[in-house]
């Protein structure tokens, strides 16, 4: 077979695999589970059961959860696979920690109607914090945003518009481009990825306590990512380094996480929600 021929077949198959790759992204991006596996009633914690709207009329499901005199309201966003029946773990520890809960799944995720995308997650995240404000009357003061993974990029997208209580970062890419580059090693994969998820400059525009969560021995999100984000970040911000993998980093560090929470919320946070 003649060289042109070679190469002429081989860019014709590398362009279809991309053009392929770039139509079907989302299906990469997003793992959503629609069955709900779990509530909190299981592990001992009441609970409401929630549903509110979005702004271009999507009907979101979540859990409300509360405790004892508590001292703030986590707006808790989720990562990009399961549904919010897989994050009793980060529940309890927000328990344990005196804050009430709000999780919410995203669109086309549990019992949340319509289908994922970027411009979706926002709008569902916005959702959730007019549900707090406005129908439960909280003080935006009260209310700490705090996402894992992609929800913290969208966690920091919320809190560039609000000015809440405060922000917590965990396991977050600088951006969703940024992202590819270091899971695939390819920095020209930026070209080609459609979704921005740009943690960074929402970050930048962010102007409240900032706690960024990282593990050095994330798999996932290497450590640089968590690094540049704080050193993004506005003051007053704090850095927490964890332990263990990209998904069970908060677990793995148990106790060392939480007294981080603490710690943050106590120096930085507690003043504002007295």
């Amino acid at each position: 077979m003649p060289i042109i021929r070679i190469i002429i077949i081989a860019a014709s198959v590398c362009a279809v695999s991309i053009s392929l790759l770039y139509i079907f992204q989302s299906r990469f991006l997003y793992f959503p589970t629609r069955i709900l596996s779990t509530d909190p009633d299981s592990v001992g914690l009441q609970f409401e059961d929630l549903r509110f709207e979005t702004a271009d009329g999507v009907q979101l499901a979540g859990w409300y959860i509360p405790c004892d005199n508590p001292r703030g309201v986590i707006l808790f966003c989720h990562g990009n696979a399961g549904n919010i029946s897989h994050r009793l773990d980060s529940i309890m520890a927000f328990n344990r920690l005196e804050l009430d809960t709000l999780i919410f799944d995203y669109r086309g995720y549990g019992y949340s109607e319509g289908k994922p995308s970027e411009s979706g997650t926002y709008q569902d995240a916005e959702a959730a914090w007019r549900y707090l404000v406005e129908e439960r009357q909280i003080d935006p003061n009260k209310i700490i945003i705090s996402g894992r993974s992609i929800g913290g990029s969208i966690a920091a997208w919320l809190a560039q518009y609000h000015t809440p209580g405060g922000l917590i970062i965990e396991s977050t890419f600088t951006s969703l481009r940024d992202a590819a580059a270091t899971v695939y090693n390819l920095p020209l994969i930026r070209r080609f990825v459609k979704f921005e998820y740009n943690t960074s400059e929402y970050l930048s525009k962010v102007h409240c306590p900032v706690l960024v969560a990282h593990s050095r021995d994330d798999e996932i999100m290497s450590f640089h990512h968590g690094q540049q984000l704080f050193e993004l970040a506005n003051e007053p911000k704090m850095f927490l380094e964890i332990a263990g993998t990209h998904n069970d980093g908060f677990i793995v560090s148990g106790e060392l996480y939480e007294q981080g929470l603490d710690t943050f919320i106590s120096n930085f946070i507690s003043e504002s929600v007295e």
